[in-house]
């Protein structure tokens, strides 16, 4: 009895180190993957989700202004023409 309780002790010794090496190859699959991902996205210049928004906010302040600058150029349009 006490050798079958020795090797179920060391067949789980052997499957735990085994799950520890499987684990820590696919943490470095991962990390591998995604450094490969962000060296490839450097290589391709696009934008930062940050700097994106920034500038769509940007956009959105200019054509506010933009409109507002038109509604105005027109309202003095139209006392001009009256005049």
């Amino acid at each position: 009895m006490q050798t079958q309780s020795s090797v179920f002790d060391d067949l789980a010794k052997l499957l735990t180190g085994a799950m520890g090496m499987a684990q820590g190859a696919g943490d470095e699959a991962k990390s591998f993957m995604r450094a490969q991902a962000d060296r490839f996205v450097a290589e391709m210049d696009l934008v930062s989700r940050d700097d994106f928004e920034a500038v769509k906010e940007l956009a959105a302040q200019a054509r506010a202004e933009a409109d507002a600058l038109k509604a105005r150029v027109e309202a003095l349009e139209a006392k001009l023409g009256a005049l």
